[in-house]
């Protein structure tokens, strides 16, 4: 349909659905959701003029001397929210955020995205993305209270989640985000969502519509859903795997290949995008892992990335190659695992993107893979091999970040600068402040 037509349909949908209220959503710079509430009457005008609100009050937005800015309704994202009243009921629809003189504002996540699908239409690529999403269910949002003692794949009656995950899946469905795989991962209380393949930019804000409905569902519930990436020292934490491939304008998956001596599956095209996520890792792990708390779960206690590496079945590695099944060139991809649920989808999968580009051309290599015999290895042993340590917490990710070229010219400087300032003032909090553990060690040893 043209944007008219689109636009058309969202109007009568309004009118056919009784619905009083339309949220126009967008996030922060911190992939936090934003919304505010417009009436239908007021919707039509605001396709066209954009909807005027305060960027002030958005933390990354905009000084108070330039605070105005117009948010534009996407008409391709309109949705009815399950979980409202049908009398009188609530539309949802993302935003693009513009300044009063309608250019695209330099804060907006879902712009730089945009941007860089843009960059990949231009090569002749359409970048696809399908998310395994992991959380946690507490008993309440005070506390980090486990409701079972279940672990992954487990069906048990002991296994509170059940009916949680079941009424996520169908409220995730019922907003058109169609959900693959959903399990007890491996925690205690710990579950996941798996959403199927869609193009990066309607993948981006499935996972931020995923993050509401699943608090929503837990809350409806009676708990509360967390995606704090590492809750508990003792037990595995959250991620949020990127399954990435490459299209062509014809529908044909880019980055399958004939057999190579490796065993891979890969085009040149695949084997240089994923050279560039390993070669660039360092410098945007600032923005898929944004938390001091980030760096708690990549450590080499378990099956999570700590070094910038590949391999087919090994799960320790930056990025894994599935295993191809014959027939299946369309399913050719690779699994980015560093990335976790606090970060900014939009962010997120622009940088790491903007990485495979970059190494598409480039023409990066794709070095030695990092197999589960290698997994142990002391850090020297693992240099000698030429596979290099990925940041160790959110100060060394700092600095990679701030002097990263590719980043400044993929966030743009507005972002860039934020980001940098931002997560300074967190990491020099984090620093200041005394923890049990220091109590424990040192309180009666010196």
């Amino acid at each position: 349909m043209t944007n008219d037509q689109t636009v058309d349909f969202v109007m009568r949908t309004i009118e056919k659905r009784d619905v009083r209220f339309v949220r126009l959503w967008f996030t922060d710079l911190l992939g936090r959701l934003k919304s505010f509430s417009v009436s239908p009457e007021d919707l039509e005008a605001g396709f066209e003029e954009g909807i005027g609100f305060d960027g002030s009050a958005v933390d990354g937005f905009a000084r108070m001397d330039e605070s105005d800015m117009l948010a534009f309704p996407d008409p391709t994202t309109s949705q009815i929210l399950p979980w409202r009243p049908k009398e009188s009921g609530v539309m949802r629809l993302f935003c693009d955020i513009k300044t009063p003189d309608f250019q695209p504002f330099d804060g907006d996540s879902r712009a730089v995205l945009r941007r860089m699908f843009q960059k990949a239409d231009a090569r002749g690529y359409v970048f696809n993305v399908g998310p395994r999403l992991e959380y946690f269910y507490f008993g309440s949002a005070d506390e980090p209270t486990i409701v079972d003692e279940a672990g992954y794949f487990d069906l048990t009656p002991w296994d509170s989640a059940h009916e949680l995950r079941r009424d996520t899946t169908l409220m995730l469905e019922r907003m058109s985000i169609p959900v693959e795989y959903s399990y007890h991962s491996q925690a205690p209380s710990q579950n996941c969502v798996e959403m199927r393949f869609c193009e990066g930019l309607t993948c981006a804000d499935n996972l931020v519509t995923a993050r509401l409905v699943i608090k929503q569902v837990a809350y409806e519930h009676g708990l509360f859903a967390s995606f704090m990436p590492k809750p508990f020292s003792d037990a595995a934490g959250s991620a949020m795997f990127l399954h990435e491939s490459l299209f062509d304008h014809e529908g044909t998956n880019v980055f399958w290949g004939e057999r190579g001596a490796d065993g891979l599956h890969l085009s040149d095209v695949a084997r240089s995008y994923v050279a560039g996520l390993i070669a660039y890792a360092p410098e945007y792990m600032l923005v898929t892992n944004p938390t001091v708390n980030s760096y708690k779960r990549l450590q080499p206690t378990s099956a999570v990335p700590c070094y910038a590496t590949w391999g087919l079945r090994n799960r320790s590695a930056l990025v894994r190659v599935p295993t191809y099944k014959p027939g299946k060139h369309a399913s050719t991809r690779v699994e980015l695992r560093c990335p976790d649920p606090t970060c900014n989808p939009y962010l997120a999968l622009a940088v790491t993107l903007a990485a495979g580009l970059r190494g598409i051309e480039d023409g990066l290599e794709l070095g030695p893979e990092f197999t589960s015999e290698e997994v142990g290895l002391g850090e020297r042993e693992m240099a000698a091999r030429g596979f290099r340590r990925l940041p160790r917490d959110l100060g060394e990710a700092l600095d990679a970040f701030e002097g990263s070229e590719l980043m400044r010219e993929t966030l743009g400087e507005h972002i860039h600068r934020y980001l940098i300032e931002e997560k300074r003032r967190e990491w020099d909090e984090y620093g200041s402040i005394v923890t049990q553990w220091e109590r424990d060690r040192y309180y009666a040893t010196f």
